[in-house]
């Protein structure tokens, strides 16, 4: 297996890097505790490609591929958390399967404005009552002449507040134990269509989130994305790749809350000498510097496979799962590195913590990664 990556994979990285340390990082801090979209960043990351890495040229994007979507979301949720999940979902929720199920109408016309930044695309799955099991959708459109109308809503939509579209997920087939659902694109501002004030979240304050409300919202038949009935595919596919974006987002936050623990175990003093030369805390960076180099190795695996074109579903919830599981972990031994320090807010240790918490829950628990890797195993 081939462990280096390609000189124009090292030269995205390095980019991306050095945008996110000059452009990012300074306002993360004041991004965070005024839950402040970062309207100028994402214009600036919409003219690095970082909105559209993976999604070809001749559809808007960069025309690279996942591993260096990878690379590029772990680089910027390194710098802020909320900017790398806004260019994650962009990339991996709306884009990745607008390019794999869209009509070549909907690729020239979203698609192409989209990849380039110049419009946000969201993704509606989750319900207030429906979440991990997409059975209970209540979201439902109706067939109505040569279109649709839909009825429902979806909670947690990531972007919701800033998106131009969003791909919402509702019930075609009503059915209590196989009931069969279909993607659509829903444009802001179609009559009937409501996004709510942004969340009030325990983390990624930047990364706005809303409900989205849907009361008799008129669709054409143009507004399916992929074919009728099979929008649990659509979703599961989307979500495949989302977990990798996920992932890198997990691995940079995690090499935030490391990167600090190292520095501030080498300058504070204590028992005759920095923090460093204790055990206690030696065996406490070991721990984390293996994790988040297992957590990195598996992102890129399940990246490489997708470019490959190979399923990668298991590697995919491996990656997310551990990736997700190692950020909290290392955001909180960073945290103990820092003592009283890191529970106070000026040090930034405390917002890793914050930040790291929600990995384990979007784009599918931790539990549900369990069970997806699980039965791949049984499956042999």
């Amino acid at each position: 297996m081939n462990f280096e990556l390609t000189e124009e994979q090292r030269l995205v990285r390095e980019t991306a890097r050095d945008f996110a340390k000059r452009e990012v990082e300074p306002k993360a801090a004041e991004l965070d505790k005024a839950s402040r979209w970062p309207t100028e960043i994402v214009a600036q990351m919409a003219e690095l490609g970082f909105l559209g890495v993976a999604i070809p040229e001749a559809h808007g994007g960069a025309g690279l591929d996942a591993v260096t979507y990878a690379l590029v979301i772990e680089e910027l949720s390194r710098a802020c958390a909320s900017c790398g999940v806004i260019a994650s979902v962009n990339n991996s929720l709306f884009c990745d399967p607008l390019e794999k199920f869209g009509t070549d109408a909907q690729k020239t016309e979203i698609l192409a404005k989209t990849a380039r930044g110049e419009w946000l695309g969201a993704f509606g799955l989750t319900e207030p009552a429906s979440g991990s099991d997409a059975r209970t959708m209540l979201t439902a459109a109706e067939k109505t002449g040569d279109g649709w109308t839909l009825n429902g809503s979806k909670n947690y939509i990531t972007c919701g507040p800033h998106a131009e579209h969003v791909i919402v997920f509702a019930s075609t087939t009503r059915d209590d134990v196989k009931p069969r659902h279909t993607a659509f694109l829903v444009r802001k501002g179609t009559p009937g269509f409501t996004a709510g004030h942004h969340d009030e979240k325990m983390g990624i304050h930047a990364a706005h989130s809303c409900t989205i409300y849907l009361e008799n919202v008129k669709l054409g038949a143009d507004a399916v994305l992929g074919p009728i009935g099979d929008g649990f595919k659509v979703a599961m596919h989307t979500l495949d790749g989302g977990r990798i974006g996920i992932a890198a987002q997990a691995v940079g936050i995690a090499q935030a809350a490391f990167d600090k623990a190292v520095a501030y175990a080498k300058e504070r003093k204590s028992f005759g000498g920095p923090i460093a030369n204790l055990q206690a805390i030696q065996f406490m960076i070991a721990d984390m510097a293996v994790d988040i180099d297992a957590a990195r190795l598996l992102t890129l695996r399940a990246a490489s496979m997708k470019d490959r074109g190979v399923r990668h579903t298991a590697e995919s919830a491996m990656a997310k799962l551990f990736a997700s599981e190692t950020a909290s972990r290392v955001a909180n031994k960073a945290l103990q590195v820092f003592g009283g320090a890191g529970y106070i807010v000026e040090y930034g240790v405390e917002r890793h913590v914050r930040d790291a918490r929600i990995t384990e829950i979007y784009e599918g628990t931790s539990e549900i990664q369990r069970i997806v890797v699980a039965a791949s195993m049984l499956r042999g």
